[in-house]
C-alpha cells in the first residue's frame, strides 16, 4: 500500500469534523496512551539603522499573497458563542469535566470611538464564530472583510452559501476531502513547493566546531546548492523510542475536575537528561506538554498567574484593537500553506485573529507586529487559542520579545550586534567581506530574528530551533544565525562574490542536509562557556553605546 493510500484508508476511520485535518496526520494508534494529542501541522543597498530596520520588518514575515474576493458582507446576529474544542493535554480515558464558559466573547456593539471598518472586521469574526463556514481546511473560503462596495446578489448568494449549516460535523467526508487530507505531511502542511531560492544547507562546515579559520578558497562557487522543492517531511528514525524515553521523563503534575492532564513535569530523576533529549529532538507526540513545562520554568508562572491570563484573554476579546484592520489583512497570509489556516474565516484564520487581537492589547509599547503572526500560527498547531495568547505573553515577558517588537527594535539590533561581535572574533574575512560590499546585517537577519526563523527553514527545522529556544533563551537564534553565516563562511568571501551574490544567499529558504548536524553544532556552541560570558558582555556593550547615543555606528 503506498503512503497516499495508507493515509487515506487512516482517514476514513476517523471522525469528521472541520478543520481537523492537522489531527488527522497522527495516526491515534501510534500514540501511547501517556502521550497527550496535539495538533500537527528587489534587493537594494540598506542602511543599518533601526528605521531601517522597521522597513525590513513589515515584510520580513508574510508568506505570498493570495487572491481575495470581494464579496458584500453579511449581517447575522450571534446568539451564542461556542466553547472551544478541549485541551490538547488530555490523555485517553477522558473523563467528563464541568463545563466551561466559551473561550472567546465578543461583544457585537461598537465601542466608544471604534473605527467603523475595525468594528466590521471584529463583527465579521464574531458571527462567523457562531456560524462557522463549510470546507473548513479543504476550500479557500469567501471574503468578507476586504472589500464591502458590491452589492451583487451573485456574491451575496456565494457567501450565504459558504456558511455552515451545522451539517459539517456530521457529514462523511468526501472523496475529494480525503484525497486532500491524503496530500499533508505529517505537520499538516500541502505537499506543494511554495518557497522561493530553496538551497541546502549542507553539513561538512559543521563537523568543525566554531573557531578562528582561515579563509576559504577564492576560487569557491558564490552560490549554494539549490533544490527544486522541499524534501518530505520525515520521521527521524529514532522517534518511536524517544516518544516512550520522554512518556518516562514527564510526569502529570495537574488534572481538572475531570481527570484531565492540564499540566505537565520533568520528574527529578530524568532532569539531567533534560538538555539532551531536547537538542535530540522533542517528539512530535510530546512537542506540546514539553513546550509547555519548559515555557513555565522559563518564566516562573504557575496555575494561578496562567489562570489570570486565561481571563486576560477573554476580557480583551470584548474590547476594540486599532490593529484589528492590519491583523485581518495578515490573518489570510500566514502560513496559509497549512490546513489549518488554509480557508477564510476557518477556526483556524479565526482563532489566529483572536490571539492577535488580544495580543496587541497586552503591551502598549509593542502592539502588533507581523512577526507576531508566524509565531503565534505555530503555536496554534499546538495550543488552543487561550493557551497560545498565554504563551505569547511569557515570550514577551519572559524570554525577551518585548525588546524584539518594540519601536526601534531594540531587541533586534542588540542581538544583530552580539552576531558581528561573534561573526568578527571566528570569521574575520567573512566579517571583512560584509564591510568591504557594505552588507548591512539588518538586510538578510532581521526576518530570523523577527519570526523566530518561522519563514527561513522548513517547519520540521523550525520547530527543532524552537525546542532548544524555549529551553535556553534568546542566545538560541544568535546561535543559528552565526551557524548559517558559518557554513556559507567559502560563498560569502569567494572571490567571485558581490553585494547581491552575498545577499541573495542569505535571503534564501534554508533547507538542512542533517539537521542533528546543526543542532549539534548550536548545541557546542551554546556549551561553551566562554563565549557565553562574552555574549553577555556584548550585549551590555551595546546597552551602553545605545546610553552614549553611538549606537549609529556600532553595525555594519
Amino acid at each position: 500500500m503506498s503512503t497516499n493510500d495508507a493515509r487515506s484508508s487512516k482517514y476514513r476511520d476517523l471522525p469528521p469534523r472541520p478543520n481537523s485535518a492537522a489531527r488527522l496526520a497522527s495516526s491515534p494508534s501510534e500514540i501511547p496512551d501517556s502521550t497527550p494529542r496535539q495538533l500537527t501541522s528587489n534587493h537594494s543597498r540598506p542602511s543599518s539603522s533601526a528605521h531601517q530596520v522597521a522597513v525590513l520588518v513589515r515584510d520580513a514575515s508574510i508568506s505570498p499573497h493570495r487572491s481575495l474576493r470581494t464579496p458584500p458582507p453579511q449581517t447575522r446576529t450571534p446568539e451564542l458563542l461556542s466553547p472551544h474544542t478541549s485541551s490538547p493535554y488530555s490523555s485517553p480515558p477522558r473523563l467528563p469535566s464541568p463545563p466551561k464558559p466559551p473561550s472567546s466573547k465578543i461583544s457585537l456593539v461598537p465601542s466608544e470611538g471604534e473605527d467603523f471598518d475595525a468594528f466590521h472586521v471584529r463583527n465579521t469574526y464574531a458571527e462567523l464564530e457562531v456560524t462557522g463556514v463549510k470546507g473548513d481546511g479543504y476550500e479557500e473560503g469567501v471574503e468578507r472583510t476586504r472589500a464591502r462596495a458590491s452589492g451583487s446578489r451573485a456574491s451575496a448568494l456565494r457567501e450565504e452559501a459558504a456558511l455552515d449549516d451545522g451539517s459539517e460535523k456530521r457529514r462523511e467526508l468526501s472523496p475529494k476531502e480525503i484525497q486532500t487530507l491524503a496530500s499533508l505531511d505529517r505537520y499538516g502542511f500541502f505537499t506543494i513547493p511554495s518557497h522561493d531560492r530553496l538551497i541546502l544547507l549542507t553539513s561538512a562546515p559543521l563537523a568543525k566546531r566554531l573557531s578562528r579559520v582561515p579563509p576559504g578558497p577564492k576560487a569557491a562557487p558564490t552560490a549554494a546548492k539549490s533544490l527544486a522543492s522541499l524534501p518530505e517531511a520525515s520521521h527521524p528514525p529514532k522517534e518511536t523510542s524517544r516518544i516512550a524515553k520522554w512518556g518516562r521523563m514527564l510526569e502529570p503534575r495537574l488534572r481538572d475536575e475531570g481527570g484531565n492532564i492540564e499540566t505537565w513535569g520533568i520528574k527529578m530523576s530524568k532532569e539531567s537528561k533534560l538538555r539532551e533529549r531536547v537538542y535530540k529532538g522533542i517528539p512530535d507526540r510530546w512537542r506540546a506538554a514539553a513546550w509547555e513545562t519548559m515555557m513555565c520554568r522559563f518564566s516562573g508562572l504557575g496555575k494561578r498567574e496562567m489562570a489570570a491570563l486565561g481571563a486576560e484573554y477573554r476580557d480583551t476579546l470584548d474590547k476594540p484593537s486599532t490593529y484589528d484592520i492590519q491583523i485581518d489583512l495578515d490573518v489570510p497570509r500566514t502560513i496559509s500553506g497549512h490546513v489549518t489556516f488554509r480557508t477564510r474565516y476557518g477556526s483556524g484564520q479565526r482563532s489566529l485573529f483572536h490571539v492577535l487581537h488580544s495580543f496587541s492589547l497586552h503591551c502598549t509599547e509593542c502592539g502588533y507586529v507581523q512577526g507576531m503572526g508566524p509565531i503565534a500560527a505555530t503555536l496554534l498547531c499546538y495550543f488552543e487559542p487561550e493557551r497560545v495568547y498565554a504563551s505569547l505573553v511569557r515570550l514577551h515577558d519572559a524570554y525577551g520579545m518585548h525588546t524584539i517588537f518594540s519601536p526601534g527594535f531594540p531587541g533586534l539590533l542588540e542581538a544583530l550586534y552580539v552576531q558581528e561581535r561573534i561573526t568578527e572574533q571566528t570569521m574575520p574575512e567573512v566579517y571583512a567581506a560584509f564591510k568591504h560590499q557594505d552588507i548591512s546585517t539588518t538586510a538578510y537577519a532581521t526576518k530570523w530574528y523577527i519570526t523566530l526563523f518561522a519563514n527561513s527553514v522548513p517547519f520540521q527545522t523550525q520547530l527543532r530551533f524552537w525546542d532548544i529556544f524555549l529551553l535556553e533563551g534568546q542566545d538560541v537564534f544568535v546561535a543559528v544565525a552565526v551557524a548559517v553565516v558559518w557554513v556559507y563562511r567559502d560563498q560569502i568571501t569567494s572571490a567571485g562574490a558581490n553585494f547581491e551574490t552575498i545577499l541573495s544567499l542569505l535571503s534564501s529558504f534554508f533547507v538542512p542536509e542533517n539537521e542533528d548536524a546543526l543542532l549539534a553544532w548550536i548545541e557546542k556552541l551554546l556549551a561553551d562557556k566562554k563565549l557565553r560570558a562574552n555574549m553577555v558582555g556584548w550585549r551590555q556593550d551595546w546597552k551602553s553605546l545605545v546610553a552614549a547615543g553611538k549606537e549609529g555606528d556600532a553595525l555594519l
